[in-house]
């Protein structure tokens, strides 16, 4: 076997030495690169969170303006929707019904009696009782709603909120006639919402209802109007809450 020479070995030396250089320039470089590449992902995941809060934004104007719209036929409920969509909102949280798929739920809320623009005046305002004839126009409004709402791409399934919302679980609600788990989960939460608002807001026809009686009364039809299970969690919320949005939103 050869032997090197000192020169040779020297010679062998600086070549490694180069090698180490250049390979340590390439990683240098390539760790650069990949920083640079991470912060193109880090801006635009900003400015695409920044379209969609917009985007969001100009959908939840929308969705407002048209259950104004609708509220301003029915003057006495004041914010009624708001209410029922807040009150609702805190129901859905405390059963763990997810909320961020396009923010459906919510909206569902808000335009619940959309298919009341349908409605007669002479109906929707009659100060006694309704005929057999005007109660079933009367009782098509979710009907009429999901079929105003079904083909607006960014509503999702508050299709099924506004179709399904006055249904029971114990199947002898309307349009539809469904019963337990088959009425969507969102539709059964809503159901205590609508009722805790309608029971503890003034009516021409009665005062309001203080929140521990409508708490009762709403306890008194789990099983029958509404669903246990969300009966359970609805009572679980403590009273501060619903008052602090009964004093907000009025």
């Amino acid at each position: 076997m050869a032997v090197r020479t000192e020169t040779e070995l020297q010679r062998e030396i600086e070549r490694l030495r180069a090698e180490l250089a250049r390979q340590e320039r390439e990683s240098s470089n390539k760790e650069r690169q990949l920083e640079i590449y991470a912060e193109d992902l880090r801006e635009t995941f900003k400015q695409e969170r920044a379209r969609s809060q917009q985007l969001h934004s100009s959908y939840m104007a929308t969705v407002r303006a048209l259950s104004n719209a609708v509220e301003a036929r029915d003057a006495y409920t004041g914010k009624h929707a708001e209410r029922v969509a807040a009150y609702g909102m805190e129901i859905s949280r405390a059963i763990g019904l997810r909320l961020a798929d396009g923010h459906a739920v919510e909206f569902g809320f808000l335009l619940h009696d959309i298919g009341k623009v349908a409605i007669p005046d002479a109906i929707l305002y009659k100060p006694g009782k309704l005929t057999e004839k005007e109660r079933a126009l009367m009782a098509q409004h979710p009907v009429i709603g999901s079929e105003i709402v079904r083909d607006i791409d960014f509503l999702g399934d508050a299709t099924k909120v506004v179709r399904s919302h006055h249904e029971r679980w114990d199947g002898s609600g309307y349009p539809d006639g469904l019963a337990g788990e088959a009425i969507p989960l969102a539709a059964r939460v809503f159901a205590i919402a609508d009722v805790l608002d309608a029971l503890t807001t003034d009516r021409p026809y009665r005062p309001a209802s203080t929140l521990a009686t409508a708490r009762e009364m709403i306890v008194e039809g789990s099983g029958s109007q509404f669903d246990p299970r969300v009966v359970v969690a609805f009572a679980a919320i403590p009273d501060e809450v619903f008052e602090r949005i009964a004093r907000e939103i009025k």
